[in-house]
């Protein structure tokens, strides 16, 4: 039998503006003010959309991924189905969408979890799944990542971190997932709703995953507090962690005068000295800490004054940059380096920590750096240089295939010593010529590496792009 499937998209509807004139005399409205209050629904959807819900898909994703089966469920008559397309589709790269309560939002205060029934049609796992994206502040966005699918109706929760922020939610439901190994399927959601389990239990929150992080910085540096997290046990013995948005968590700087950190989570580093920002999420502490010290003011890299014309950029904020898949690709399991990029003034600077190697590809599309071939760069080094100091930089081209890794490969590199112009707190400027690389009309990647136990563990590095002399 065929399924029966209905799309519902989002249909705009006028606003009425109505303008209330007070004439009279005048009073404290305070004195008789009523505090807003709005819709305790619980459902998200049950055989249909709950009053008030939209659907709004991400943008380059397949509009046509949601539809309502009637033939399909867990329990009634009908149930949320998600397709997820065929890498390569030209519909949409993926599935993904916001389910939003376009009533003036919802009191979710009651409720401690988000539950849902699911299966698919293979065993697969869902890359983001969630509540509380709205396409605006996102302020309570709650993601479980990769959660893991069945063939058969299994029920999911998602615990809320703290309902008490939840007084007038939009965003009910989010989801973002692609193809599995090139391959679409499909997934359904049915008996979508708030509940309160009461069994939820042992919170654990955390930020920077539960890391006591120190970093050595400047004045003016803006810091996003990043990886924030809540632990839950569900009372089945099973814990759940859920990433959870800043606004759960209360921020709390330890010298204020040094650096202040907003209820967004961003620290601002304001004068010399230290600090350390923690955090608590329902009064329970976050494991976690960020200690801040702060050298003073910042020296800028060089302003480059080659012409736009004769440069190809990587990273730069004095020219347009190249497309940049990654500037960290997380090479594992042997990589161990760390991004703690950050912005001063509106100029950005990449920060390696805990360095080892790592790589920056920018391979969609591959460069042609025939009539540039030379590579510049600015890196500085806080604190000290080590002894034993020795950095390698490596250029890589695809070869017509464009493929890291492929057998028509080829690479050009350069040896950075230990010598009196390798200097720390200054900004050191390093050139090069490819001039001896046999291809580079397919270059797509720059290495950075730590050789012969060299203890290099942090550094900047500032105007990375090619050029013509």
């Amino acid at each position: 039998m065929k399924t029966s499937k209905k799309l519902f998209s989002k249909i705009t509807k006028p606003l009425a503006l109505l303008l209330l004139v007070s004439l009279g005399c005048e009073r404290d409205i305070s004195d008789e003010a009523v505090q807003a209050t709005f819709s305790t629904n619980q459902f998200v959807f049950s055989d249909s959309f709950s009053a008030g819900l939209e659907y709004y898909p991400f943008a380059d994703s397949k509009f046509e991924a949601f539809s309502v089966d009637t033939e399909v469920k867990y329990q009634g008559t009908a149930s949320m189905r998600f397709d997820v397309p065929n890498e390569g589709d030209r519909n949409g790269a993926y599935a993904g969408a916001i389910f939003r309560d376009d009533n003036g939002g919802r009191d979710l205060s009651k409720y401690d979890a988000l539950t849902f029934w699911a299966k698919a049609s293979k065993a697969a796992t869902i890359n983001d799944i969630g509540f509380g994206q709205d396409f605006g502040q996102n302020k309570f966005q709650v993601s479980k990542r990769a959660l893991r699918l069945t063939t058969n109706w299994v029920k999911y929760t998602i615990p809320i971190p703290d309902a008490s922020k939840l007084k007038q939610e939009k965003g009910m439901f989010w989801y973002a997932e692609g193809p599995e190994n090139g391959d679409g399927y499909s997934f359904w959601i049915d008996e979508l709703k708030f509940e309160k389990l009461g069994t939820i239990a042992q919170p654990r929150p955390s930020i920077l995953n539960g890391d006591n992080i120190s970093v050595n910085t400047f004045i003016g540096v803006n810091i996003n507090i990043a990886d924030l997290n809540q632990t839950f046990n569900l009372g089945t013995g099973e814990d759940i962690s859920i990433s959870s948005a800043p606004g759960y968590f209360v921020f709390t700087s330890s010298n204020p005068s040094v650096a202040s950190v907003s209820e967004t989570g961003v620290v601002e580093v304001l004068s010399s000295g230290n600090t350390v920002i923690t955090a608590t999420l329902g009064g329970v502490e976050a494991k976690g800490s960020l200690t801040i010290n702060s050298i003073g003011s910042f020296v800028f890299a060089p302003t480059p004054t080659r012409d736009p014309n004769n440069v190809v950029s990587i990273f730069s904020d004095h020219y347009t940059n190249t497309p940049v898949d990654f500037f960290n690709g997380y090479w594992q399991p042997y990589q161990t380096t760390q991004s703690a990029d950050f912005s001063i003034q509106g100029d950005n600077f990449l920060n390696y920590t805990n360095f080892n190697f790592v790589g920056i590809q920018f391979a969609n599309p591959t460069l042609n750096l025939t009539d540039k071939p030379n590579l510049h760069f600015n890196m500085y080094i806080p604190n000290s240089v080590p002894s034993n100091f020795d950095f390698l930089v490596t250029v890589v081209d695809f070869g017509p295939d464009r493929v890291n890794g492929g057998t028509d490969d080829t690479r050009q590199q350069l040896f950075v010593r230990k010598s009196p112009s390798i200097v720390s707190d200054s900004w050191i400027t390093v050139e090069f010529s490819l001039a001896a690389m046999q291809n580079k009309s397919n270059v797509g990647l720059i290495i950075f590496e730590n050789i012969n136990f060299s203890l290099l563990r942090n550094f900047y590095l500032d105007n990375i792009y090619f050029y013509k002399n």
